[in-house]
């Protein structure tokens, strides 16, 4: 070779360089297979790899084997060529063993669909599986399948795919927000507030925990009989009489400062005998009720159902800031829709109304449609291919389409109109009604084609804080309804003036106590403001056509299950 070309060789073999994963000695599998080439301009590179065994078998018999490996980095599969001479073959082909190794990646033969593979030279780790008790084959399981093993269902195809999918829409979410000068402000997981007026929320005490270490104590120490109570009683008199004396006496300081002490050990010994008598089995009860006095917070306390509330304290104070994280509905349902526990994206705007409200709604679902778009094209293609094939057309129909707007009334006269048409609803169409998913998707899918956000809704089916309408028969309150999954954001303006809120909440048949915090935030220096909530697995759902909401959470939460 000559030596004007040596350094033009040099330079592009710098650039081919496959860099190595930080914090780690190895090569992320997606740094080699997510290069525009496939990874066939690293030919000649030595890397160390590590990933789990997607499916391997020996080949030319024995002598050699091809594995595919996969690290979680990207769904696809780096395959691996062992020979018989580095590594005992049988430990390493089968399904979920972990591979740790080195080698050098080399262009396969012509006519196979790889672009690149990594033949090995060395072996550094192997952790084994027993096949006849792995629960993860290399066949397909179904996702109600997977649920039962949901510390290891992250290792097939569909579970890694949406996690990566998880990890950008909430990367897209906090993006979306800081690039728009919002705070993310933590709100509170236990709280006293119930957001939504419901009551089905999940409580938090330790009075039942409390009660049965007391039970489990007067079992084995039985509390004082009458008789110990006396006895205690007749120490403290002879005591006193002691001490007495004592005094009669005039005797010394020592000897009286003896005597006090020991009278004030009785009367506290028996202070303790008749408190552990007054003991009872069970929870502590006042008036007949249950005495949350005696309750770790010194109240009746729950989770949370929504940070809305609580992240209206900084909007009024900081004017734009979201809350992002887990809330929680002891709703006794087992539908695709429902889980106990999941995850709300909750801005809140200050200065702003509900047009703010439903632009920036608009704005934020086109953005993390345009995510996905850009940055998981490799995890959404196998979302089409395994389950919707419509899932790619619709996110850039959403991003690319302006979103429809009609009031609630406008809504239910479409809706009544189908039905005089002949379309038939399981729910009844009619004015006061809350809109059930068929009509969100009907309206979405077969009416407008598009997104849709409705505005305006009857004050009867909303929550006390949103914006009482001068006509006083609806709040400025706002669904967004995509197809597919139907209302995927909630919000509203928030009522901000003193008189009308505080009545809604009587109205409502709310305690007042809980929520003079809240009444505050109009009492002292208040201000027009607006928010909403989107159920951050209803996003997911949309996105990747999974049908139901338990597979797009790692851990999911309902009735009867609460594994792990």
């Amino acid at each position: 070779m000559s030596d004007e070309i040596t350094p033009l060789v040099d330079q592009l073999a710098a650039v081919s360089v496959v860099e190595k994963a930080q914090f780690s000695d190895r090569v992320l599998i997606r740094s080699i297979l997510g290069r525009p080439d496939g990874g066939a301009g690293l030919a000649g590179q030595k890397v160390r790899i590590g990933g789990w065994v997607k499916t391997g078998r020996e080949q030319g018999k024995g002598a050699f084997a091809f594995l595919e490996v996969n690290d979680g980095s990207c769904p696809a599969n780096l395959q691996v060529m062992v020979d018989s001479s580095v590594s005992d073959l049988p430990k390493l082909v089968a399904t979920g063993t972990c591979v740790t190794v080195d080698g050098c990646l080399k262009t396969p033969p012509e006519g196979t669909k790889q672009k690149i593979e990594l033949r090995v030279e060395k072996v550094i780790h192997v952790g084994t599986v027993d096949t006849a008790t792995y629960p993860i084959p290399k066949t397909k399981l179904t996702l109600e399948r997977l649920r039962e093993v949901l510390h290891l269902r992250s290792r097939t195809n569909t579970i890694s795919a949406v996690a990566r999918i998880r990890n950008a829409l909430a990367f897209a979410t906090h993006s979306f927000f800081q690039e728009h000068s919002f705070l993310y402000i933590h709100t509170p997981i236990i709280t006293t507030s119930d957001c939504e007026g419901a009551g089905e929320m999940f409580q938090v005490t330790t009075l039942i925990n409390d009660a049965e270490k007391l039970e489990k104590d007067l079992i084995k120490n039985p509390p004082p009989t009458e008789k110990d109570i006396e006895a205690a009683k007749l120490i403290v008199k002879e005591k006193g009489e002691a001490l007495a004396q004592l005094k009669a006496a005039k005797a010394s300081k020592e000897d009286i400062a003896a005597s006090v002490a020991e009278l004030k050990e009785a009367k506290e010994s028996l202070a303790r005998v008749e408190e552990r008598s007054r003991l009872e089995p069970g929870l502590p009860k006042k008036d007949g009720k249950i005495d949350y006095s005696k309750d770790f917070f010194g109240r009746q306390a729950f989770l949370t159902v929504s940070g809305q509330l609580q992240v209206e304290t900084y909007a009024c104070a900081l004017s734009n800031v979201y809350t992002f994280g887990p809330t929680f509905r002891a709703e006794n349902s087992h539908t695709s829709r429902h889980l106990a526990e999941f995850w709300m994206v909750e801005p809140e705007i200050a200065f702003a109304d509900l047009q703010d409200d439903m632009n920036c709604a608009e704005a934020y679902v086109k953005y993390m449609c345009n995510w996905l778009l850009e940055k998981c094209n490799d995890d959404m293609e196998l979302m089409k291919k395994n389950y919707d094939k419509g899932c790619i057309d619709r996110l850039n129909l959403v991003a690319s389409t302006p979103f429809g707007r009609v009031t609630y009334t406008e809504a239910i006269e479409i809706l009544e109109k189908a039905v005089a048409e002949g379309k038939q609803f399981e729910n009844n169409v009619e004015w006061g009604i809350d809109l059930a998913s068929e009509h969100e998707r009907f309206l979405t899918e077969d009416v407008f084609k598009k997104p849709l956000i409705v505005y305006n809704y009857p004050k009867g089916i909303k929550a006390f804080y949103m914006r009482l309408n001068d006509d006083e028969k609806t709040v400025a309150a706002m669904d967004v309804l995509v197809p597919k999954v139907g209302e995927l954001i909630g919000g509203s303006q928030r009522e901000e003036r003193y008189d009308v809120i505080k009545q809604r909440i009587e109205d409502m048949g709310l305690p007042i106590e809980p929520y003079e915090w809240y009444l505050d935030l109009r009492r002292y220096g208040t201000v027009k403001h607006c928010g909403f909530g989107l159920g951050f697995e209803r996003m997911i759902l949309f996105a990747t056509g999974i049908d139901n909401i338990r597979d797009v959470i790692p851990f999911p939460r309902y009735p009867g299950k609460a594994d792990l």
